[in-house]
């Protein structure tokens, strides 16, 4: 499962530098190493709904309040 986040300056200032953390402690927590690509990218043309993710290419506006709960749906539900 590839995940990517929107570094760009608007997702910056939204909070993707907490969301990255968090999504990448979920993935250790959860011993997802070899099954989930955490990546960067800068902006995916979406600044008004960031912070942009894609799961597997499927776009998410993801906040640091609202991050445990994509991983939930989006990433532990796919995977188990």
């Amino acid at each position: 499962m590839k995940i990517v986040v929107c570094i760009g300056s608007s997702c910056h200032l939204k909070g993707s530098k907490d969301v990255v953390e968090r999504l990448h402690a979920l993935v250790q927590e959860n011993g997802l190493q070899d099954k989930v690509d955490l990546g960067g990218t800068f902006c995916m043309g979406k600044c008004q709904q960031g912070v942009c993710v894609t799961c597997d290419g499927e776009f998410f506006s993801v906040s640091p309040d609202t991050v445990d709960e994509f991983f939930q749906k989006n990433v532990l539900s796919r995977i188990a």
